[in-house]
């Protein structure tokens, strides 16, 4: 009796994460559904008919508009400042990094407390100062003004997951490279960073999915389409009194595509890294 009772609590308390499984699944699918659908919309039946309906029937002009347009441009634009970006973000980060992990050096803990305060600091705050020092140094509308800001912002949450994962890494593989002659740039090169492939992992695809969708920065940063990126690419189906919604989902859409791909085959990878980097062993 005791043991059938502990069944059916086991049952009832599966079919419960099922259910809320499933509302999840809804909350984060429907929204993309919905941006999908309306895409293929055309700009009059956005206007004439419910937001929540089907479209009559499949218009493509949408997406050729934004094929025959600078979508391209943007989104040369787009992976060449969030993959430089990215690429600096994992070298930095793992070189400091393996610093605060590995190295005793005076105010350490100090400088590691002031990267972990700067996790806090509001990016908006920073915005004005900036924007001043992009335009004096003469980087403003081009693609370098961005990669300095990306870059800043992205190290402080990227060297505390790395600090945390190279905590981890035996202390003998170190010590057994110090007899064989290494220094602690050797060292860092041939065990830590090669060892830290997941936590690596984990920061270039967190990187680069915030990165990818980052807009405030780009639009006061740059201000000709030759050196936008592709959140910036709405902004061609708005006018000053009207905007072209499906155009922009169409936008949207497409925009997502990559995100959508670099995660499904790097969120396995990027779990793990996180959880390697939060546990002992």
């Amino acid at each position: 009796m005791i043991a059938l009772r502990i069944r059916e609590h086991a049952l009832a308390k599966r079919g419960v994460s099922y259910m809320l499984a499933l509302v999840w699944l809804a909350v984060t699918t429907l929204p993309f559904l919905f941006i999908i659908v309306t895409s293929f919309k055309s700009q009059e039946e956005s206007f004439s008919s419910s937001v929540w309906d089907l479209p009559q029937r499949i218009d493509l002009s949408q997406y050729e508009s934004v094929l025959h347009g600078a979508f391209f441009v943007y989104l040369r634009n787009s992976f060449f400042v969030v993959g430089l970006s990215v690429l600096l973000i994992v070298l930095l980060s793992s070189m400091a990094a393996y610093a605060f992990a590995r190295l005793d050096f005076p105010f350490g803990k100090t400088l590691f407390g002031l990267v972990v305060a700067a996790m806090i600091v509001p990016i908006h705050a920073t915005l004005v100062p900036i924007y001043l020092l992009i335009r004096n140094i003469g980087l403003y509308d081009t693609a370098f003004a961005l990669v300095g800001p990306y870059v800043a912002f992205g190290l402080p949450i990227s060297i505390f997951i790395l600090t945390e994962f190279m905590r981890q890494i035996p202390r003998e593989l170190e010590e057994a490279a110090c007899l064989d002659g290494c220094g602690p740039l050797k060292i860092f090169w041939r065990i830590y960073f090669p060892l830290s492939t997941p936590g690596l992992a984990t920061v270039a695809i967190y990187n680069a999915v915030a990165l990818w969708n980052e807009f405030i920065f780009a639009y006061v940063l740059t201000s000709t389409p030759a050196h936008r990126t592709l959140p910036l690419a709405i902004w061609d189906f708005q006018g000053q009194y009207t905007s072209n919604v499906p155009g922009m989902l169409a936008v949207v859409t497409m925009t997502s595509l990559p995100l959508i791909a670099v995660y499904a085959f790097g969120q396995e990878r990027v779990i793990k890294g996180m959880m390697a980097g939060s546990l002992k062993g």
